[in-house]
């Protein structure tokens, strides 16, 4: 068994038996507290636009009609078959466990498992998928082979159960779970389904009833933020956990607020001896009050409290805030595995270029891609999709583990020199140890909602935007938006000892800017003047110094002591 121990000392395990609340933690069997280190599966079950790159209207049922009419009905199946088959498989959890999560949390759609109301073919009916249920048992197998926990969550639930339709794939013009009664026992039965199928598996972590309800019943802001009673919430969680228990007497049940999980209000506490609270962070600072709210539930209700998802944002936003609450003893769960062309996740599905015709026809009422075109692309797409060929963002990663209680930093990538090296492949590390960056997170504050303003090739907080050098010259990428003070740092490998002529490839509009460079934290050039190049992808390069470097490891820091300029690459070459 695998031990990891955080910074706050507390020691978790992986799965050691069927977990359970143990007042204010969560521990396994052998009393051991368990903080849970957790991924969510967001887009495998249940698709969500964005993530697609599809910011108009992005729920399920409409992508699917946009595929169909684009492919045909045939090969709009055959596509979604391969997106469920390829999108997690035995090899993602098996990356996961490597990389240090104990914990998977399944987001689902309830369409895998039964039939919507409106499909079935007698009025309160239930009838019963395979798809949903086999594809759960395949992951749960993979999370035991892994000795990981498998929390089974409804995202998506029988009618949909907010306004931010994309989230559970509501349809407006059909009744939402709150509108239908019939919607309501469906989900309780798929509770019971579940609940029956899972009750003796003591990798199966608990019961997420309800993902993020965002629903007024009060008539005030359409995503329930302001609800003061949040009954039919409540009252629908009481029915969900009677019904499982009468089959399940051990899992943990784990409920979520309105407005997004985080609106606890009416809550008048458990009503169950095995429940957890669920709160969601997105967007603001990491800094103990953010957590003032449901720490104050924890302390009053004497219940564990779990971090149920997280994510989308910069590494030093990941660092910190993992960092934050395994001090509070919270367990968390990561949003999410894997998007399309995305650096903010572990894994970035890779898109032909041609990909962008589709979405810009979804989103902009661009031309229409011809038929042969779109098919190819979004076959090359669930291709795509398997691990092997996804591409590993290892920063992030390490953003979320090794940087929580290491300072150091590590290559990214190996540079020997002579040779040169791309401004975009600094070290690996916190800021202020491998990069400092003026914005280098979102933290919903003013001024403080950047990290990468390019959002391209690594998630840290260094802008990074395509490079339109000569081919020969770039590696596809160049460091934008370089702002006064803001520095990078890079191990180096020098093959042998001797003075270095450094140059560097630059470019910027009108302005001057001024760049210094430090090796081994010594100061070798300071203020060497970059010039006006006549655009910001227009590149030149300029000599920045020398310096007499032994055969062995070393470390650059190019600093920009005045902005304003981009940079595409350093070189250092023997003289």
């Amino acid at each position: 068994m695998l031990l990891f121990l955080s910074p706050s000392g507390t020691i978790s395990i992986y799965s050691q038996g069927f977990l359970q609340a143990d007042g204010a933690r969560i521990v396994d069997e052998k009393g051991n507290e368990i903080i849970l280190r957790g991924m969510g599966l967001g887009g495998w079950m249940l698709q969500e636009g964005y993530m697609l790159q599809i910011h108009n209207k992005g729920m399920q049922h409409t992508i699917k009609a946009r595929i169909a009419d684009l492919i045909g009905q045939e090969n709009c199946d055959r596509f979604y078959d391969l997106w469920l088959q390829n999108h997690m498989t035995r090899a993602d959890v098996d990356s996961l466990a490597r990389w240090g999560f104990n914990s998977i949390r399944l987001p689902m759609h309830y369409n895998l498992f039964t039939l919507p109301i409106e499909e079935e073919p007698v009025e309160g009916q239930i009838t019963w998928l395979d798809r949903g249920f086999t594809m759960t048992d395949s992951l749960l197998a993979w999370c035991k082979a892994n000795n990981l926990y498998l929390i089974l969550d409804l995202h998506a639930a029988p009618g949909g159960q907010g306004k931010d339709a994309n989230i559970s794939d509501y349809d407006e013009t059909k009744p939402s779970l709150w509108e239908s009664e019939f919607n309501r026992q469906k989900t309780i039965a798929l509770w019971r389904k579940l609940a029956e199928r899972y009750a003796g598996e003591p990798n199966l972590g608990g019961y997420d009833l309800v993902n993020e309800p965002n629903w007024t019943f009060e008539g005030k802001n359409q995503n329930g933020l302001e609800d003061s009673l949040n009954k039919p919430i409540w009252d629908l969680y009481r029915n969900i956990t009677k019904t499982i228990r009468e089959v399940d007497q051990k899992h943990i049940i784990i409920i979520e607020g309105n407005g997004w999980g985080n609106n606890y209000r009416g809550f008048e506490g458990p009503w169950d001896s095995n429940m957890v609270l669920s709160f969601h962070k997105y967007w603001n600072p990491n800094v103990q009050e953010s957590l003032n709210g449901i720490l104050a539930l924890r302390d009053k209700f004497h219940m564990p409290i779990w971090l149920g998802e997280t994510g989308e944002n910069s590494n030093k936003w990941f660092t910190d805030c993992i960092s934050l609450v395994e001090k509070n003893h919270i367990g968390w769960a990561w949003w999410p595995l894997k998007k399309i062309n995305s650096v903010v996740c572990p894994l970035m599905i890779v898109a032909p270029a041609e990909y962008s015709q589709l979405t810009d026809y979804w989103n902009e009422n661009t031309s229409r891609p011809s038929k042969e075109l779109a098919t190819s692309v979004l076959f090359d797409i669930v291709n795509n999709l398997k691990a092997p060929q996804c591409r590993f963002n290892k920063d992030v990663i390490d953003a979320m583990f090794r940087q929580r209680a290491d300072t150091s930093t590590l290559s990214f990538k190996s540079h020997q020199v002579p040779g040169r090296i791309y401004a975009t492949d600094f070290d690996m590390g916190y800021p202020g140890s491998a990069y400092s960056d003026t914005d280098a997170e979102n933290t919903g504050e003013e001024g403080k909602q950047a990290g990468n303003k390019g959002y391209r090739y690594r998630n840290d907080g260094v802008d990074i935007e395509v490079c339109l050098d000569s081919p020969e010259n770039t590696n596809g990428y160049n460091v934008g938006y370089i702002e006064d003070g803001e520095w990078m740092q890079y191990t180096i490998i020098c093959d042998k000892e001797g003075f270095f002529a450094i140059s560097a490839r630059v470019a910027c509009q009108d302005s001057t800017g001024a760049v210094g460079l430090l090796a081994d934290e010594k100061q070798v050039a300071t203020e060497i003047a970059v010039s006006g190049t006549g655009g910001y992808q227009n590149w030149k390069t300029i000599p920045v110094g020398k310096v007499n470097l032994s055969k062995g490891k070393h470390t650059l820091r190019f600093v920009a002591e005045k902005g304003g300029f981009n940079l595409n690459f350093i070189e250092l070459l023997i003289q």
